[in-house]
């Protein structure tokens, strides 16, 4: 059933998780007010400590409170600050943000056990719905089970939506666009064509161009051989290029031959040396981590194209520390890469070498796919380097923020992920790191995305998937 559409004033009281999960979150609420709760600035301080992505953003938050509270008044708190000042960017709020500034009596109904701290903040919005009857008064909360104590209770509660990128995932942009048949027929007007440096080209106006996206892969499904790469795109016309067909046993990279058209468009993304950014979705199985690897071993050891290989990934918990192991950096992060030992068997299996041969390229890989930590990305450059990041559904969009921008001259990111397989607090499919890049990065001519529709590993597997 719909919800019903509010009118009138708003007053939104935030809790703890939204401030953390966006520290900017005061501002996004245009012309409506907030209420911070004294109990959510408590929990603030209380978290403030240490390096990790929740204590860097609970100061972040302080920092941007202390901004407002200078030079303020009692009086001023009470009547609330301007959310406007000084800020000089694009967001321009024009509500105000009010404190807890007197005690409330206890206000949290009986059928809600013990002094918890979300309790106390339901009980702080019922207070403030019986101050304020003429306004809707809204519990904002990433927290669901919150959200279902205050619908339970009659409190409007709602999620943060403005971290999302889409409002449906299945918008999110394919990377692959299906043609119909009378293509050619409708496009071969004025029509264009030459080879340059081993590539065909072709030149096309129509109707359907001015919906590509550059990187965009065209193909139709009653012609196999038709698989194009979109180049560039003018106002009315579009260059597109005739991809490699790396599904042909001559083809292959490092061993290793596409199974399906996605597969194929994966690797012509992967290994094209112009394009610095590449994403690749899909279900486990789909051949992400493997396609990548071999990728980037050709390019490493073969063509010399990158010093060496960056694989990290997200430690659940996110952020926290790896641990006070004994080893390394690298030895403590190897039980989170079993997906990177996975392929590398695989890639690295030459019947014709023997256990020594196996030994030798095992200890050469060692020297040139290095494993690191999220935790230690900060400050770093990466100059000529091939930067995996798997499992990146389960990136925030300010820590892909960080992570991309570590990328240095002559540097190469591929970020995997299956955004259904989320299994970070506060994230959902609509606002992981992974939909955010894939849908900021969409045409720019330095980046490409693929969603990967089939699993290849087995069909024990292809079934499970199916029947599970």
């Amino acid at each position: 059933m719909a919800k019903k559409a509010i009118q009138g004033e708003r007053l939104f009281v935030l809790d703890t998780n939204v401030l953390i999960h966006d520290p900017t979150s005061i501002f996004r609420f245009k012309e409506h007010d907030i209420y911070l709760p004294m109990i959510v600035l408590e929990e603030l301080d209380n978290m403030k400590k240490g390096v990790s992505e929740v204590a860097r953003s609970a100061r972040q938050m302080s920092r941007f409170l202390d901004e407002l509270l200078s030079g303020s008044s009692v009086d001023d708190i009470k009547q609330g600050l301007a959310l406007a000042q000084n800020r000089n960017d694009l967001i321009s709020p024009s509500g105000h943000l009010f404190f807890q500034t007197q005690a409330i009596e206890s206000t949290i109904p009986a059928v809600l056990p013990g002094e918890k701290n979300d309790n106390t903040i339901l009980g702080t919005v019922i207070f403030l719905r019986d101050q304020y009857p003429d306004k809707t008064i809204t519990l904002v909360s990433k927290d669901i089970n919150l959200r279902i104590k205050a619908t339970v209770l009659g409190i409007y509660a709602e999620d943060y939506f403005n971290d999302q990128v889409l409002e449906d995932v299945d918008l999110l942009y394919r990377g692959s666009r299906a043609l119909d048949q009378d293509f050619w027929e409708q496009h071969s007007k004025n029509m264009e064509s030459w080879n340059a440096e081993g590539h065909t080209y072709y030149r096309l106006q129509g109707p359907e161009v001015d919906s590509w996206q550059v990187n965009e892969f065209l193909y139709m499904e009653s012609d196999p051989s038709f698989n194009y790469r979109v180049c560039s795109k003018e106002s009315d016309s579009a260059v597109i290029e005739l991809v490699r067909d790396y599904q042909q046993p001559t083809h292959s990279i490092w061993g290793i031959q596409a199974r399906n058209r996605e597969q194929n468009y994966a690797l012509n993304l992967l290994m094209n040396p112009d394009i610095d950014f590449v994403t690749l979705v899909g279900m486990a199985g789909t051949g992400k981590t493997l396609l990548t690897l071999a990728a980037g071993l050709e390019q490493t050891l073969e063509a010399g194209l990158y010093n060496e290989i960056i694989m990290t990934r997200v430690t659940v918990p996110v952020g926290e520390d790896i641990g006070f192991l004994p080893g390394t950096e690298e030895e403590k992060m190897t039980p989170w890469m079993g997906a990177l030992m996975d392929n590398l068997e695989v890639l690295t299996k030459t019947e014709e070498n023997g256990d020594w041969g196996q030994a030798a390229t095992n200890d050469l890989l060692q020297q040139r796919i290095k494993i690191r930590s999220l935790n230690f990305m900060r400050g770093r450059t990466f100059l000529n380097k091939l930067i995996i990041i798997d499992e990146a559904q389960n990136l925030t969009s300010k820590q892909m923020k960080t992570l991309i921008t570590r990328a240095g001259p002559g540097s190469k990111i591929v970020c995997l992920g299956n955004i259904a397989q989320i299994d970070t607090p506060y994230l959902t499919e609509t606002s992981s790191g992974l939909t955010y890049v894939v849908d900021r990065f969409q045409g720019w001519e330095h980046s490409g995305h693929i969603t990967l529709v089939r699993g290849e590993r087995s069909r024990l597997a292809d079934f499970a998937s199916d029947v599970l």
